[in-house]
């Protein structure tokens, strides 16, 4: 199949999916992000693959983010709407039978922290960096970034990351549990196709049962993501939005 912002290829027992807008940082617009998805659907009753390596080109960014231009003049409707396709999107991914790795190479903000978050492993290198820095663009997360990070890092931590808009490096998210494990970037895709080689050696029908039966944990919480759809929409209508995209597209700082 061919795609216009990703690329993808298998090697051995692996599916590897690269965003391929190296200009832009990886950038997440909402062409990308359908792409992602129908990759990751069309292999699921592929045999031969064993694993999903998900990353970004260069390595600059794996995702820096959602393409802001493209969402600075929606209103509510339209907000909610990209909200719930979102999540559409990494529901997808932590969903899939086959197991989804993330190969963290750069920036991973934003969007991209939460394509990061719904894979269902993630490797770092050195110079990987997380955050959800939303609330200066007048916005909560909108890709399930408010429920994951809880999942991952707790209450406290996450809330301390998303109402400061910290960005943080690869060895704090190590120390955090954010990620499995850090490595140099050179090593990043062979330590990726390390362990797809481990998982080919498994059952897979009993490690798509073991991704859904740890999904089954976190089933109480759909109504916070339905929260986000509805808040992360609802905050298209508000003079923050417009000031917070204004300033990001004009290169300032927002003036709340």
């Amino acid at each position: 199949m061919s795609y216009n912002n990703i690329i993808t290829h298998f090697e051995g027992p692996a599916f590897i999916i690269t965003i391929n807008r190296e200009v832009k940082l990886n950038a997440l617009n909402y062409e990308t992000l359908q792409e992602i998805k129908q990759a990751i659907v069309s292999v699921q009753e592929n045999t031969s693959v064993r694993g999903i390596i998900l990353t970004g080109a260069g390595t600059k960014a794996f995702a820096a983010g959602a393409d802001i231009s493209e969402f600075a003049e929606f209103d509510t409707e339209q907000g909610t709407r990209l909200s719930s396709e979102g999540h559409e999107v990494m529901n997808t991914i932590e969903q899939s039978n086959i197991p989804v790795i993330a190969a963290v190479n750069g920036f991973s903000l934003g969007g991209g922290c939460e394509l990061a978050m719904a894979c269902h492993i993630r490797i770092a290198s050195e110079n990987a960096k997380f955050g959800q820095p939303e609330v200066n663009l007048g916005l909560p997360p909108g890709y399930a970034g408010t429920q994951r990070l809880v999942q991952l890092l707790g209450k406290a931590k996450a809330l301390e990351m998303l109402l400061s808009a910290e960005i943080i490096n690869a060895e704090k998210a190590l120390s955090c549990g954010m990620v499995s494990k850090v490595v140099p970037i050179e090593q990043l895709l062979p330590t990726c196709m390390e362990l797809v080689n481990l998982y080919s050696t498994k059952s897979p029908s009993a490690i798509a049962m073991v991704i859904r039966c740890v999904n089954s944990h976190f089933q109480g919480t759909k109504p916070g993501f339905e929260k986000e759809i509805s808040e992360f929409g609802r905050a298209f209508g508000t003079k923050d939005f417009k000031e917070g995209t204004s300033a990001f597209l004009e290169k300032r700082k927002p003036n709340y």
